[in-house]
């Protein structure tokens, strides 16, 4: 089975509605949006809708502040699409998805 790799940047404004009570006076990009902007970053590679079947891993190492620049690296194997979120050598989030039949390529 063949790996495809992908890398981007990622950088989430200050004026970001999910930051608002995340936390107040210290915002920190939530979780979830992160996991949104790996999805989102991964159709836009592959020009096709993805379907989640289930998130398989999921782990949150470091925070992600407003307007910092991050990389998300992508890695998709089959049925599988794994991602790592990085700010310079620091590693913040990976995890992988497991994508439905449907939406594998």
């Amino acid at each position: 089975m063949t790996m495809q790799h992908h890398q981007t940047e990622l950088v989430i404004g200050a004026d970001h509605p999910a930051l608002e009570g995340h936390f107040p006076g210290n915002p920190v990009v939530p979780g979830v949006v992160l996991l949104d902007c790996a999805l989102e970053a991964a159709e836009d590679w592959l020009a096709q809708p993805l379907e989640v079947a289930t998130l398989t891993q999921a782990k949150f190492l470091a925070p992600l502040l407003p307007d910092e620049r991050a990389q998300i690296a992508l890695a998709k194997s089959g049925g599988t699409l794994a991602f790592k979120i990085t700010r310079g050598d620091t590693l913040l989030a990976q995890g992988a998805f497991a994508l439905a039949d449907e939406a594998v390529a």
